[in-house]
């Protein structure tokens, strides 16, 4: 029964979101922009009795993950503003992300090996 209704207030905030974006394209994106998924998720797992630990690892990896997300978007936006395909526009910029997380991995680990 908890799951159910963690999707449908999940569902809610999506659809509410989508609807302002509808309506309002800028305001929506800088609706949608807010760390909805991530509060929402960080909420869930308090709900569920989850310790004050995971939930600060929960946050540290989606601040880990905030920059390739960030290459994400600019790529989708540039191939959108050059008429590229929607579809093919998520699909480069998925590419973009994972490539960013890849290299980020393997700077970071080459930084610690530095400084170690």
């Amino acid at each position: 029964m908890f799951v159910i209704m963690k999707i449908i207030a999940s569902a809610i905030v999506i659809a509410i979101v989508t609807e302002i974006s509808r309506r309002f394209p800028s305001y929506g994106g800088i609706v949608a922009a807010l760390p909805l998924v991530s509060l929402l998720s960080i909420i869930w797992l308090y709900v569920q009795g989850e310790q004050t630990a995971t939930l600060s690892k929960f946050a540290l990896g989606v601040l880990w993950g905030f920059p390739a997300t960030a290459v994400l978007l600019v790529i989708v936006y540039i191939a959108l503003q050059n008429s590229v395909h929607l579809f093919l526009s998520i699909a480069l910029g998925v590419g973009g992300w994972l490539l960013f997380l890849v290299l980020q991995n393997i700077v970071i680990d080459y930084a610690k090996g530095i400084f170690t």
